[in-house]
Protein backbone atom coordinates (compact mmCIF):
# COMPACT_ATOMS: atom_id res chain seq x y z
CA UNK A 1 0.00 0.00 0.00
CA UNK A 2 2.82 2.37 0.81
CA UNK A 3 4.46 1.73 -2.56
CA UNK A 4 1.21 2.42 -4.41
CA UNK A 5 0.66 5.63 -2.42
CA UNK A 6 4.23 6.70 -3.13
CA UNK A 7 3.74 6.16 -6.86
CA UNK A 8 0.56 8.25 -6.83
CA UNK A 9 2.40 11.00 -4.92
CA UNK A 10 5.16 11.14 -7.54
CA UNK A 11 2.54 11.07 -10.31
CA UNK A 12 0.76 14.11 -8.91
CA UNK A 13 4.07 15.83 -8.15
CA UNK A 14 5.12 15.65 -11.77
CA UNK A 15 1.99 17.62 -12.75
CA UNK A 16 3.74 20.53 -11.12
CA UNK A 17 5.99 20.77 -14.18
CA UNK A 18 3.34 21.94 -16.70
CA UNK A 19 1.96 24.28 -14.02
CA UNK A 20 5.35 25.96 -13.53
CA UNK A 21 5.81 26.25 -17.30
CA UNK A 22 2.43 27.97 -17.59
CA UNK A 23 3.36 30.34 -14.74
CA UNK A 24 6.67 31.26 -16.40
CA UNK A 25 5.02 31.95 -19.76
CA UNK A 26 2.30 34.05 -18.12
CA UNK A 27 4.78 36.15 -16.14
CA UNK A 28 6.95 36.75 -19.19
CA UNK A 29 4.08 37.63 -21.55
CA UNK A 30 2.35 39.95 -19.09
CA UNK A 31 5.48 41.81 -17.98
CA UNK A 32 7.06 41.67 -21.48
CA UNK A 33 10.37 41.07 -19.68
CA UNK A 34 12.00 37.66 -19.71
CA UNK A 35 14.13 38.13 -16.64
CA UNK A 36 15.26 35.80 -13.87
CA UNK A 37 11.83 34.98 -12.39
CA UNK A 38 10.01 33.78 -15.56
CA UNK A 39 13.11 31.90 -16.71
CA UNK A 40 13.40 30.18 -13.31
CA UNK A 41 9.77 29.01 -13.52
CA UNK A 42 10.23 27.81 -17.10
CA UNK A 43 13.46 25.91 -16.46
CA UNK A 44 12.12 24.29 -13.28
CA UNK A 45 8.88 23.26 -15.01
CA UNK A 46 10.73 21.81 -18.00
CA UNK A 47 13.07 19.80 -15.74
CA UNK A 48 10.19 18.41 -13.65
CA UNK A 49 8.18 17.53 -16.76
CA UNK A 50 11.16 15.76 -18.29
CA UNK A 51 11.81 13.74 -15.14
CA UNK A 52 8.12 12.83 -14.99
CA UNK A 53 8.13 11.55 -18.55
CA UNK A 54 11.25 9.46 -17.90
CA UNK A 55 9.90 8.03 -14.64
CA UNK A 56 6.51 7.22 -16.18
CA UNK A 57 8.10 5.46 -19.14
CA UNK A 58 10.33 3.42 -16.80
CA UNK A 59 7.42 2.30 -14.63
CA UNK A 60 5.10 1.29 -17.48
CA UNK A 61 7.63 0.10 -20.05
CA UNK A 62 6.25 2.92 -22.19
CA UNK A 63 9.15 3.19 -24.66
CA UNK A 64 8.77 -0.38 -25.82
CA UNK A 65 5.17 0.02 -26.87
CA UNK A 66 4.42 0.14 -30.58
CA UNK A 67 2.09 3.11 -30.18
CA UNK A 68 4.78 5.03 -28.32
CA UNK A 69 7.31 4.45 -31.07
CA UNK A 70 4.82 5.55 -33.76
CA UNK A 71 3.87 8.62 -31.74
CA UNK A 72 7.53 9.46 -31.14
CA UNK A 73 8.28 9.22 -34.85
CA UNK A 74 5.34 11.51 -35.62
CA UNK A 75 6.47 13.98 -32.93
CA UNK A 76 10.06 14.02 -34.22
CA UNK A 77 8.84 14.53 -37.80
CA UNK A 78 6.58 17.39 -36.67
CA UNK A 79 9.40 19.04 -34.73
CA UNK A 80 11.70 18.65 -37.74
CA UNK A 81 9.15 20.31 -40.03
CA UNK A 82 8.68 23.14 -37.54
CA UNK A 83 12.46 23.58 -37.25
CA UNK A 84 12.83 23.71 -41.03
CA UNK A 85 10.00 26.26 -41.32
CA UNK A 86 11.55 28.33 -38.55
CA UNK A 87 14.94 28.25 -40.28
CA UNK A 88 13.37 29.29 -43.59
CA UNK A 89 11.54 32.11 -41.82
CA UNK A 90 14.77 33.24 -40.16
CA UNK A 91 16.67 33.23 -43.44
CA UNK A 92 13.79 35.03 -45.16
CA UNK A 93 13.89 37.74 -42.50
CA UNK A 94 17.67 38.08 -42.62
CA UNK A 95 18.13 37.81 -46.40
CA UNK A 96 15.47 39.37 -48.63
CA UNK A 97 14.74 37.66 -51.91
CA UNK A 98 12.09 39.42 -53.99
CA UNK A 99 11.07 38.94 -57.61
CA UNK A 100 9.38 41.73 -59.56
CA UNK A 101 7.46 40.03 -62.37
CA UNK A 102 5.98 43.22 -63.84
CA UNK A 103 7.21 44.05 -67.34
CA UNK A 104 8.28 47.61 -66.45
CA UNK A 105 9.70 46.61 -63.02
CA UNK A 106 7.18 48.84 -61.27
CA UNK A 107 8.09 47.60 -57.78
CA UNK A 108 11.88 47.71 -58.17
CA UNK A 109 14.09 50.75 -57.57
CA UNK A 110 16.03 52.08 -60.52
CA UNK A 111 19.76 51.26 -60.53
CA UNK A 112 20.53 54.95 -59.98
CA UNK A 113 18.40 55.06 -56.81
CA UNK A 114 19.95 51.88 -55.42
CA UNK A 115 23.47 53.16 -56.07
CA UNK A 116 22.76 56.50 -54.39
CA UNK A 117 21.22 54.96 -51.25
CA UNK A 118 23.95 52.33 -50.85
CA UNK A 119 26.69 54.99 -50.67
CA UNK A 120 24.90 57.41 -48.35
CA UNK A 121 27.58 59.32 -46.41
CA UNK A 122 25.32 59.90 -43.39
CA UNK A 123 21.95 58.74 -42.02
CA UNK A 124 18.85 60.02 -43.80
CA UNK A 125 15.22 59.88 -42.65
CA UNK A 126 11.97 60.44 -44.51
CA UNK A 127 9.09 61.95 -42.50
CA UNK A 128 5.60 61.42 -43.94
CA UNK A 129 3.09 63.68 -42.16
CA UNK A 130 -0.13 61.83 -42.85
CA UNK A 131 -2.70 59.73 -40.99
CA UNK A 132 -3.21 57.12 -43.69
CA UNK A 133 -0.30 54.92 -44.76
CA UNK A 134 -0.72 54.22 -48.45
CA UNK A 135 0.54 50.69 -49.28
CA UNK A 136 2.16 51.87 -52.53
CA UNK A 137 4.11 54.64 -50.80
CA UNK A 138 5.10 52.36 -47.94
CA UNK A 139 6.35 49.71 -50.37
CA UNK A 140 8.51 52.33 -52.12
CA UNK A 141 10.02 53.46 -48.82
CA UNK A 142 10.62 49.83 -47.83
CA UNK A 143 12.53 49.34 -51.09
CA UNK A 144 14.78 52.28 -50.20
CA UNK A 145 15.31 51.03 -46.66
CA UNK A 146 16.39 47.59 -47.90
CA UNK A 147 19.34 49.16 -49.69
CA UNK A 148 21.02 50.72 -46.65
CA UNK A 149 20.68 50.80 -42.88
CA UNK A 150 21.27 54.57 -43.06
CA UNK A 151 17.88 55.13 -44.67
CA UNK A 152 14.87 55.29 -42.34
CA UNK A 153 11.30 56.50 -42.63
CA UNK A 154 8.40 57.21 -40.27
CA UNK A 155 4.74 58.18 -40.57
CA UNK A 156 3.64 61.00 -38.29
CA UNK A 157 0.18 62.30 -37.38
CA UNK A 158 0.57 66.11 -37.36
CA UNK A 159 -2.20 66.52 -34.77
CA UNK A 160 -0.74 63.89 -32.45
CA UNK A 161 2.75 65.50 -32.59
CA UNK A 162 2.19 69.21 -33.29
CA UNK A 163 5.66 70.17 -32.06
CA UNK A 164 7.39 68.02 -34.68
CA UNK A 165 5.01 69.26 -37.39
CA UNK A 166 5.81 72.87 -36.44
CA UNK A 167 9.53 72.09 -36.51
CA UNK A 168 9.26 71.02 -40.16
CA UNK A 169 6.77 73.75 -41.04
CA UNK A 170 4.01 71.32 -42.06
CA UNK A 171 0.98 73.10 -43.50
CA UNK A 172 -1.17 70.22 -44.75
CA UNK A 173 -1.61 66.48 -44.54
CA UNK A 174 0.49 64.42 -46.95
CA UNK A 175 3.67 66.50 -46.87
CA UNK A 176 6.84 64.41 -47.17
CA UNK A 177 10.12 65.76 -45.80
CA UNK A 178 13.67 64.50 -46.05
CA UNK A 179 16.07 65.06 -43.15
CA UNK A 180 19.82 64.54 -42.92
CA UNK A 181 21.68 66.04 -39.99
CA UNK A 182 20.49 69.62 -39.64
CA UNK A 183 19.24 69.79 -43.25
CA UNK A 184 15.56 69.40 -44.12
CA UNK A 185 13.87 69.54 -47.49
CA UNK A 186 10.30 69.13 -48.74
CA UNK A 187 10.01 66.26 -51.22
CA UNK A 188 6.38 66.55 -52.29
CA UNK A 189 2.80 66.43 -51.04
CA UNK A 190 1.06 63.10 -51.55
CA UNK A 191 -2.70 62.61 -51.83
CA UNK A 192 -5.19 60.23 -53.41
CA UNK A 193 -4.32 61.41 -56.92
CA UNK A 194 -0.55 61.76 -56.50
CA UNK A 195 1.58 59.09 -54.91
CA UNK A 196 5.17 59.29 -53.67
CA UNK A 197 7.52 59.57 -56.65
CA UNK A 198 10.84 57.73 -56.85
CA UNK A 199 12.16 60.40 -59.20
CA UNK A 200 11.46 63.24 -56.76
CA UNK A 201 12.65 61.33 -53.70
CA UNK A 202 15.95 60.35 -55.31
CA UNK A 203 16.46 63.87 -56.69
CA UNK A 204 15.88 65.48 -53.28
CA UNK A 205 18.08 62.83 -51.65
CA UNK A 206 20.86 63.68 -54.07
CA UNK A 207 20.48 67.41 -53.42
CA UNK A 208 20.51 66.90 -49.66
CA UNK A 209 23.58 64.67 -49.54
CA UNK A 210 25.60 66.43 -52.23
CA UNK A 211 26.91 69.83 -51.16
CA UNK A 212 28.40 70.75 -54.55
CA UNK A 213 26.33 72.24 -57.35
CA UNK A 214 27.32 72.38 -61.00
CA UNK A 215 26.60 75.47 -63.11
CA UNK A 216 24.94 74.95 -66.48
CA UNK A 217 24.71 77.80 -69.00
CA UNK A 218 22.19 77.80 -71.84
CA UNK A 219 23.20 79.87 -74.85
CA UNK A 220 20.70 82.56 -75.94
CA UNK A 221 20.51 85.18 -78.66
CA UNK A 222 20.22 83.03 -81.80
CA UNK A 223 16.63 81.83 -81.61
CA UNK A 224 17.39 79.01 -79.16
CA UNK A 225 14.66 77.31 -77.17
CA UNK A 226 13.32 79.65 -74.51
CA UNK A 227 13.83 78.65 -70.91
CA UNK A 228 10.46 79.74 -69.49
CA UNK A 229 7.14 78.06 -70.24
CA UNK A 230 5.78 78.64 -73.73
CA UNK A 231 5.42 77.08 -77.14
CA UNK A 232 8.51 75.06 -78.00
CA UNK A 233 10.17 75.91 -74.66
CA UNK A 234 12.42 73.62 -72.61
CA UNK A 235 11.17 74.70 -69.16
CA UNK A 236 10.58 71.09 -68.09
CA UNK A 237 14.15 70.21 -69.04
CA UNK A 238 15.43 73.20 -67.04
CA UNK A 239 13.31 72.09 -64.07
CA UNK A 240 14.73 68.59 -64.43
CA UNK A 241 18.25 70.01 -64.20
CA UNK A 242 17.27 71.86 -61.03
CA UNK A 243 15.93 68.64 -59.53
CA UNK A 244 19.33 67.05 -60.18
CA UNK A 245 21.13 69.82 -58.25
CA UNK A 246 22.25 71.81 -61.31
CA UNK A 247 22.11 75.60 -61.34
CA UNK A 248 21.01 77.00 -64.71
CA UNK A 249 21.58 80.46 -66.18
CA UNK A 250 21.21 81.99 -69.66
CA UNK A 251 24.39 82.93 -71.52
CA UNK A 252 24.76 85.58 -74.23
CA UNK A 253 28.26 85.44 -75.69
CA UNK A 254 27.55 88.64 -77.59
CA UNK A 255 27.66 90.45 -74.27
CA UNK A 256 30.34 88.54 -72.37
CA UNK A 257 32.50 87.33 -75.31
CA UNK A 258 33.78 84.52 -73.07
CA UNK A 259 32.34 81.47 -71.35
CA UNK A 260 32.39 81.97 -67.55
CA UNK A 261 35.00 80.06 -65.59
CA UNK A 262 32.39 78.36 -63.40
CA UNK A 263 30.61 76.76 -66.36
CA UNK A 264 30.40 73.00 -65.91
CA UNK A 265 28.32 72.56 -69.08
CA UNK A 266 27.20 74.87 -71.89
CA UNK A 267 24.03 73.93 -73.78
CA UNK A 268 23.17 75.17 -77.27
CA UNK A 269 19.54 74.14 -77.77
CA UNK A 270 18.18 74.52 -81.28
CA UNK A 271 19.64 77.82 -82.60
CA UNK A 272 17.78 79.14 -85.63
CA UNK A 273 20.40 81.74 -86.60
CA UNK A 274 24.14 81.42 -86.99
CA UNK A 275 26.60 82.31 -84.25
CA UNK A 276 29.11 85.10 -84.75
CA UNK A 277 32.69 84.09 -85.39
CA UNK A 278 33.75 85.46 -82.00
CA UNK A 279 31.10 83.36 -80.27
CA UNK A 280 32.28 80.20 -82.03
CA UNK A 281 35.86 80.96 -80.97
CA UNK A 282 34.68 81.46 -77.39
CA UNK A 283 33.12 78.00 -77.42
CA UNK A 284 36.30 76.55 -78.95
CA UNK A 285 38.44 78.16 -76.26
CA UNK A 286 36.05 76.83 -73.62
CA UNK A 287 36.46 73.29 -74.97
CA UNK A 288 40.24 73.71 -75.23
CA UNK A 289 40.48 74.47 -71.53
CA UNK A 290 38.53 71.35 -70.56
CA UNK A 291 34.95 72.53 -71.03
CA UNK A 292 31.88 70.47 -71.85
CA UNK A 293 29.37 71.32 -74.56
CA UNK A 294 25.94 69.98 -75.55
CA UNK A 295 24.81 70.86 -79.08
CA UNK A 296 21.23 70.15 -80.17
CA UNK A 297 21.02 71.24 -83.81
CA UNK A 298 17.79 70.96 -85.82
CA UNK A 299 17.68 70.31 -89.58
CA UNK A 300 17.34 73.16 -92.07
CA UNK A 301 19.43 75.44 -89.81
CA UNK A 302 23.04 76.60 -90.03
CA UNK A 303 24.46 77.60 -86.64
CA UNK A 304 27.90 78.31 -88.22
CA UNK A 305 29.56 75.69 -86.00
CA UNK A 306 31.26 73.75 -88.79
CA UNK A 307 34.76 74.88 -87.79
CA UNK A 308 34.20 73.72 -84.21
CA UNK A 309 32.64 70.40 -85.20
CA UNK A 310 35.36 69.72 -87.77
CA UNK A 311 37.95 69.64 -84.99
CA UNK A 312 35.96 66.79 -83.40
CA UNK A 313 35.24 64.88 -86.60
CA UNK A 314 31.50 65.65 -86.75
CA UNK A 315 29.58 66.91 -89.76
CA UNK A 316 25.93 67.98 -89.78
CA UNK A 317 24.04 66.30 -92.60
CA UNK A 318 21.55 68.66 -94.25
CA UNK A 319 19.14 65.84 -95.05
CA UNK A 320 16.09 64.84 -92.99
CA UNK A 321 16.04 61.61 -90.99
CA UNK A 322 13.02 59.51 -92.01
CA UNK A 323 11.71 56.47 -90.13
CA UNK A 324 8.57 54.75 -91.36
CA UNK A 325 8.58 52.09 -88.62
CA UNK A 326 7.32 54.44 -85.93
CA UNK A 327 4.20 55.30 -87.90
CA UNK A 328 2.93 51.73 -87.89
CA UNK A 329 4.04 50.86 -84.35
CA UNK A 330 3.22 53.85 -82.12
CA UNK A 331 1.53 56.30 -84.47
CA UNK A 332 4.53 58.59 -85.07
CA UNK A 333 4.97 60.25 -88.42
CA UNK A 334 7.82 59.29 -90.76
CA UNK A 335 9.66 62.52 -89.86
CA UNK A 336 9.84 61.50 -86.16
CA UNK A 337 12.44 58.69 -86.00
CA UNK A 338 11.81 56.11 -83.30
CA UNK A 339 15.09 55.00 -81.70
CA UNK A 340 15.43 51.71 -79.86
CA UNK A 341 19.15 51.07 -80.48
CA UNK A 342 21.66 52.86 -78.26
CA UNK A 343 25.42 52.91 -78.02
CA UNK A 344 27.50 51.39 -75.24
CA UNK A 345 27.98 54.56 -73.21
CA UNK A 346 27.26 55.78 -69.64
CA UNK A 347 24.54 58.06 -71.03
CA UNK A 348 22.55 55.16 -72.47
CA UNK A 349 23.78 52.16 -70.45
CA UNK A 350 20.42 51.50 -68.74
CA UNK A 351 18.16 52.21 -71.72
CA UNK A 352 17.97 48.64 -73.00
CA UNK A 353 15.50 48.57 -75.89
CA UNK A 354 13.45 51.50 -74.61
CA UNK A 355 11.88 54.03 -76.94
CA UNK A 356 12.85 57.63 -77.63
CA UNK A 357 11.75 59.71 -80.59
CA UNK A 358 13.06 62.84 -82.31
CA UNK A 359 10.59 64.84 -84.43
CA UNK A 360 12.34 66.55 -87.36
CA UNK A 361 15.91 65.34 -86.87
CA UNK A 362 19.07 65.49 -88.95
CA UNK A 363 21.67 62.70 -89.18
CA UNK A 364 25.31 63.14 -88.24
CA UNK A 365 28.44 61.96 -90.01
CA UNK A 366 31.34 60.87 -87.81
CA UNK A 367 34.93 60.69 -88.99
CA UNK A 368 38.05 59.65 -87.11
CA UNK A 369 40.18 62.42 -85.60
CA UNK A 370 43.42 61.78 -83.67
CA UNK A 371 42.92 62.24 -79.95
CA UNK A 372 39.11 62.21 -80.14
CA UNK A 373 37.07 59.22 -79.03
CA UNK A 374 33.56 59.10 -80.46
CA UNK A 375 30.66 56.86 -79.39
CA UNK A 376 27.38 56.91 -81.34
CA UNK A 377 24.47 57.28 -78.92
CA UNK A 378 21.32 57.11 -81.05
CA UNK A 379 20.89 54.88 -84.08
CA UNK A 380 17.83 54.49 -86.30
CA UNK A 381 16.70 51.22 -87.83
CA UNK A 382 18.33 49.91 -91.02
CA UNK A 383 16.95 50.58 -94.47
CA UNK A 384 14.16 50.27 -95.63
CA UNK A 385 12.77 51.39 -92.25
CA UNK A 386 14.86 54.57 -92.18
CA UNK A 387 16.88 56.76 -94.52
CA UNK A 388 18.11 60.36 -94.90
CA UNK A 389 15.76 62.29 -97.19
CA UNK A 390 17.31 65.02 -99.37
CA UNK A 391 14.08 66.45 -100.85
CA UNK A 392 12.69 68.42 -97.92
CA UNK A 393 9.96 70.06 -100.03
CA UNK A 394 8.31 66.85 -101.18
CA UNK A 395 4.96 66.02 -99.58
CA UNK A 396 5.52 62.29 -100.03
CA UNK A 397 8.75 60.92 -98.61
CA UNK A 398 10.27 58.25 -100.85
CA UNK A 399 13.79 56.90 -101.00
CA UNK A 400 15.92 58.19 -103.87
CA UNK A 401 18.99 56.05 -104.41
CA UNK A 402 20.89 58.93 -106.10
CA UNK A 403 20.45 61.56 -103.36
CA UNK A 404 19.27 59.84 -100.20
CA UNK A 405 21.31 57.89 -97.63
CA UNK A 406 20.27 54.45 -96.43
CA UNK A 407 19.86 53.79 -92.73
CA UNK A 408 20.85 53.12 -90.03
CA UNK A 409 21.51 56.78 -89.25
CA UNK A 410 23.36 58.30 -86.31
CA UNK A 411 21.28 60.99 -84.58
CA UNK A 412 23.53 61.54 -81.57
CA UNK A 413 27.16 61.11 -80.63
CA UNK A 414 29.28 61.55 -77.47
CA UNK A 415 32.91 62.59 -77.85
CA UNK A 416 35.86 63.01 -75.51
CA UNK A 417 39.24 64.64 -76.05
CA UNK A 418 42.21 64.82 -73.72
CA UNK A 419 43.55 68.32 -73.19
CA UNK A 420 47.18 68.72 -72.07
CA UNK A 421 47.93 72.32 -71.16
CA UNK A 422 51.10 73.69 -72.68
CA UNK A 423 53.97 74.44 -70.32
CA UNK A 424 54.18 78.10 -69.45
CA UNK A 425 57.34 79.95 -68.44
CA UNK A 426 57.67 83.01 -66.28
CA UNK A 427 57.69 86.05 -68.56
CA UNK A 428 60.88 88.09 -68.44
CA UNK A 429 60.71 91.84 -68.02
CA UNK A 430 61.67 93.73 -71.10
CA UNK A 431 65.19 95.16 -71.04
CA UNK A 432 65.30 98.93 -70.57
CA UNK A 433 67.54 100.74 -73.07
CA UNK A 434 70.71 102.09 -71.45
CA UNK A 435 72.07 105.55 -72.26
CA UNK A 436 74.86 105.90 -74.82
CA UNK A 437 78.18 105.08 -73.14
CA UNK A 438 80.86 107.68 -72.84
CA UNK A 439 84.27 107.00 -74.45
CA UNK A 440 85.75 106.19 -71.05
CA UNK A 441 82.99 103.80 -70.19
CA UNK A 442 83.19 102.30 -73.65
CA UNK A 443 86.88 101.59 -73.29
CA UNK A 444 86.29 99.94 -69.90
CA UNK A 445 83.59 97.80 -71.35
CA UNK A 446 85.86 96.65 -74.14
CA UNK A 447 88.54 95.80 -71.63
CA UNK A 448 86.29 93.67 -69.45
CA UNK A 449 83.49 92.13 -71.47
CA UNK A 450 80.23 91.43 -69.64
CA UNK A 451 79.42 87.71 -69.34
CA UNK A 452 76.24 86.59 -71.11
CA UNK A 453 73.10 86.66 -68.96
CA UNK A 454 71.96 83.25 -67.76
CA UNK A 455 68.45 82.29 -68.79
CA UNK A 456 65.80 82.95 -66.16
CA UNK A 457 64.40 79.84 -64.50
CA UNK A 458 61.06 78.88 -65.95
CA UNK A 459 58.06 78.00 -63.84
CA UNK A 460 57.30 74.31 -63.56
CA UNK A 461 54.92 73.25 -66.32
CA UNK A 462 51.57 71.73 -65.52
CA UNK A 463 51.23 68.41 -67.31
CA UNK A 464 47.91 67.42 -65.78
CA UNK A 465 45.70 66.26 -68.60
CA UNK A 466 42.08 67.43 -68.56
CA UNK A 467 39.25 66.01 -70.63
CA UNK A 468 36.85 67.91 -72.82
CA UNK A 469 33.49 66.38 -73.59
CA UNK A 470 31.07 67.08 -76.41
CA UNK A 471 27.61 65.67 -77.13
CA UNK A 472 25.98 66.46 -80.48
CA UNK A 473 22.32 65.64 -81.14
CA UNK A 474 20.61 66.24 -84.46
CA UNK A 475 17.38 67.42 -82.84
CA UNK A 476 16.12 69.70 -80.05
CA UNK A 477 12.37 69.06 -80.25
CA UNK A 478 12.66 65.92 -78.14
CA UNK A 479 13.52 68.03 -75.07
CA UNK A 480 10.67 70.54 -75.43
CA UNK A 481 7.75 70.73 -73.02
CA UNK A 482 5.33 67.86 -73.52
CA UNK A 483 7.83 65.66 -75.33
CA UNK A 484 10.44 65.83 -72.57
CA UNK A 485 8.45 63.49 -70.30
CA UNK A 486 7.62 61.00 -73.05
CA UNK A 487 9.41 57.64 -73.04
CA UNK A 488 13.20 58.11 -72.69
CA UNK A 489 13.40 61.62 -74.16
CA UNK A 490 14.04 63.33 -70.83
CA UNK A 491 16.62 60.72 -69.87
CA UNK A 492 18.62 61.37 -73.03
CA UNK A 493 18.83 65.07 -72.16
CA UNK A 494 19.47 64.75 -68.40
CA UNK A 495 21.94 61.89 -68.77
CA UNK A 496 23.87 63.86 -71.40
CA UNK A 497 24.19 66.90 -69.13
CA UNK A 498 25.12 64.75 -66.12
CA UNK A 499 27.83 62.95 -68.07
CA UNK A 500 29.13 66.22 -69.51
CA UNK A 501 29.35 67.78 -66.05
CA UNK A 502 31.92 65.08 -65.14
CA UNK A 503 30.29 64.78 -61.71
CA UNK A 504 30.97 61.06 -61.27
CA UNK A 505 29.21 60.89 -57.90
CA UNK A 506 25.90 61.92 -59.42
CA UNK A 507 23.59 59.15 -60.63
CA UNK A 508 22.21 59.48 -64.11
CA UNK A 509 18.58 60.14 -64.81
CA UNK A 510 15.83 57.86 -63.52
CA UNK A 511 13.25 56.74 -66.01
CA UNK A 512 9.63 57.02 -64.90
CA UNK A 513 8.00 53.61 -64.70
CA UNK A 514 4.59 53.33 -66.25
CA UNK A 515 2.52 50.15 -66.51
CA UNK A 516 1.87 48.94 -70.02
CA UNK A 517 -1.69 49.35 -71.22
CA UNK A 518 -2.97 45.79 -71.55
CA UNK A 519 -6.65 46.63 -71.88
CA UNK A 520 -8.56 45.15 -74.81
CA UNK A 521 -10.90 47.49 -76.65
CA UNK A 522 -13.90 45.61 -78.07
CA UNK A 523 -16.72 46.68 -80.31
CA UNK A 524 -20.34 45.94 -79.34
CA UNK A 525 -20.42 42.96 -81.69
CA UNK A 526 -17.20 41.54 -80.26
CA UNK A 527 -18.42 42.07 -76.69
CA UNK A 528 -21.73 40.30 -77.39
CA UNK A 529 -19.89 37.44 -79.09
CA UNK A 530 -17.61 37.07 -76.08
CA UNK A 531 -20.58 36.99 -73.69
CA UNK A 532 -22.43 34.36 -75.76
CA UNK A 533 -19.35 32.19 -76.12
CA UNK A 534 -18.49 32.25 -72.41
CA UNK A 535 -22.03 31.96 -71.01
CA UNK A 536 -23.68 29.73 -73.63
CA UNK A 537 -21.32 28.07 -76.11
CA UNK A 538 -18.65 26.85 -73.68
CA UNK A 539 -21.15 25.40 -71.16
CA UNK A 540 -23.00 23.63 -74.01
CA UNK A 541 -19.75 22.14 -75.28
CA UNK A 542 -18.93 20.87 -71.80
CA UNK A 543 -22.40 19.42 -71.35
CA UNK A 544 -22.24 17.70 -74.78
CA UNK A 545 -18.85 16.13 -73.92
CA UNK A 546 -20.28 14.86 -70.63
CA UNK A 547 -23.28 13.31 -72.42
CA UNK A 548 -21.01 11.61 -74.97
CA UNK A 549 -18.81 10.13 -72.25
CA UNK A 550 -21.86 8.92 -70.33
CA UNK A 551 -23.34 7.34 -73.45
CA UNK A 552 -20.12 5.43 -74.22
CA UNK A 553 -19.82 4.10 -70.68
CA UNK A 554 -23.49 3.14 -70.52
Amino acid sequence: MKIVAKKKLWKYLFWLGPFLIAVGLTVGLVSEQWGLIPLAFLITGIVISGLGIIWQSYQSNWWNRRSTQAGTNALVATLAVLAILGLINFLGTRYHLRADLTEAQLFTLAPQSRELVRVLPQPVKVWVFDINQNPQDRELLENYQRQSSKFKYEYIDPQARPGLAEKFGVKDYGEVYLESGDKRQLVQTVNENERLSEIRLTSRLQQLTNSTTAKVYLLQGHGERQLSAGKGAISQAVQGLGDKNFTTSPLNLGETSKVPQDAAVVIVAGPKRGLFEGEVKALQEYLNRGGNLLLMIDPNTDPKLNSLLQEWGVRLDNRLAVDVSGESVVGLGPAAPLVTEYGQHPITKDFGNGNSFYPIARPLEISSVPGVQATPLLRTKPYPSSWAESDLQSEKLEFNADKDLKGPLTLGVALTRKQTPKSTSTPQPAATPSPLPSPTTQSKASASPTPPASPAPSAPSSQTATESRLVVLGNSDFATDGLFQQQLNGDVFLNSVTWLSQEDQQPLSIRPKEPKNRRITLTNTQANLLILSSLLVLPLIGFAIAVIIWWKRR
